[in-house]
Formats: C-alpha cells, sequence, structure tokens
C-alpha cells in the first residue's frame, strides 16, 4: 500500500483533488490531500500574510509526522512542486516519490516567481494589487478558490540536496494549453534528465478535473501506458 499526500497548486485547495482520491483509495492506498495554510476558510488576514513557502513545506512535514508516514508519494499540482521540493528535502527520507504534476521543479535558489513567465508575474503582481499580500484569483476559476498567499509566490527555495535523492521523480506535461503553459522549457529540462521520467497527458493544466483517471492511473503506476493511449485516441 502506498501513501499519497496531494498539494494542490495556487488558489486551490484540497477539493481540486476530489475526484482522484476516491479512485486511489479504491485502489487500496492511503490518500491525504492537502489544504495549505492562508488558503483555509477560516483563516485571517494575519494567517494569510504571513504564509511562504517554508509555510507549507512545514504543513506537508507536519502531516508526515502526524500520520507516521514513511515512503511517502509526493505529488504536487502548479505552484504545488514548489511545496513538495521544499518539503522532500526536508523529509529526512520520508519520501519515496515525486510527482511534478504540471508542477514547477526548482533548483536551488529559484521561486515560483522567477520559475514561472513574465505573463505570470505580471498577473501575480495584479492581483495582489488590492491587499498588497495575497494574489486574487485569476478570473474564470472554480468559485471555491480563494486569494492565495503572495510571499509564497516570491520566496526563493534552499535546497540542500537531499530533494535530488529522492529515489523516484516524475513530471507530467499538460499539452493542451500549450499557447500559455510555463512548463514547456522545464519539459524539454528534465526530458534530458536521466533522473526524472517525464509523462505527457493530453489535457489542460486541471487534469484532475478533465482526466482524473488519467491522472490516477499515472499515480499508480499505469501512467506510461495509458497515456500513450491517450495521444493515441487524441490523433484519431
Amino acid at each position: 500500500m502506498a501513501t499519497f499526500v496531494l498539494v494542490p497548486g495556487g488558489w486551490h485547495g484540497s477539493w481540486s483533488f476530489e475526484e482522484v482520491v476516491p479512485l486511489l483509495e479504491g485502489a487500496g492506498h492511503a490518500v491525504h490531500a492537502l489544504t495549505l495554510t492562508g488558503l483555509r476558510p477560516d483563516d485571517d488576514d494575519t494567517t494569510v500574510a504571513a504564509a511562504n513557502l517554508d509555510t507549507h513545506a512545514d504543513d506537508v512535514l507536519r502531516l508526515l509526522d502526524r500520520a507516521r508516514v514513511t515512503g511517502a508519494t509526493l505529488v504536487g499540482h502548479s505552484y504545488g512542486g514548489m511545496v513538495i521540493a521544499a518539503a522532500a528535502d526536508r523529509a529526512d527520507g520520508r519520501v519515496s516519490r515525486l510527482v511534478h504534476l504540471d508542477a514547477y521543479v526548482p533548483r536551488d535558489g529559484e521561486s515560483c516567481w522567477s520559475s514561472t513567465t513574465e505573463r505570470y508575474r505580471e498577473a501575480f503582481a495584479a492581483g495582489a494589487a488590492a491587499t498588497g499580500y495575497a494574489v486574487r484569483p485569476p478570473d474564470g476559476v472554480d468559485p471555491r478558490c480563494r486569494p492565495h498567499p503572495l510571499a509564497s509566490f516570491l520566496q526563493t527555495i534552499r535546497l540542500t540536496g537531499a530533494f535530488g535523492r529522492v529515489p523516484r521523480r516524475e513530471f507530467v506535461y499538460c499539452s493542451r494549453w500549450e499557447d500559455r503553459t510555463p512548463f514547456a522549457a522545464l519539459r524539454t529540462r528534465l526530458q534530458a534528465d536521466p533522473a526524472w521520467q517525464v509523462h505527457d497527458l493530453p489535457t489542460g493544466h486541471d487534469a484532475m478535473h478533465e482526466a482524473p483517471d488519467a491522472v490516477a492511473a499515472l499515480l499508480l503506476g499505469e501512467g506510461a501506458a495509458h497515456a500513450s493511449a491517450q495521444r493515441r485516441q487524441a490523433c484519431r
């Protein structure tokens, strides 16, 4: 039995994995979907303003401590890739697999801000203009989305090298938003790195909602065959 810890992207909560969780649990695995500090419905302004990348990595580490998890699979979507990288680097070997689901894969000293495109930096800045500390959700997203702590987008990550020693590291590239994705260059970089396994999914960014079965298949280790079948079907 595997233990999955699911970390959402910017503005989202645990609900973003609501269609994937039962598929993993139905396969007999333990699943913990997180809502990060500053994004919970009852978080006050002070909590939102103070939350940064370290705060969110600590959310994951507290879960590992509380549930006494070893051999965890950390799954991070979008911004959540920053969080699982930081958490894995500090987890004292308790993480055996990382899955960056259309997500940032930082190097030491990088941030979500430095890793993304100018388009998204402009959106972060405009979204935080009203408060100076919280980025309002983009237009048209799920109404459950909440303002995201700006400090977590800005803080640089400090990696000791433990992140790079996680035995299994995977990146999932969602290919149906190539006009806007900030991850095209990252995909190229990781394809050239033998330490990483790269999957392609023919979905938009929110693959968990568009194709929960395909996401679950990847997480359950059926991903290569499933993704190949998806690509063949898309080409028909």
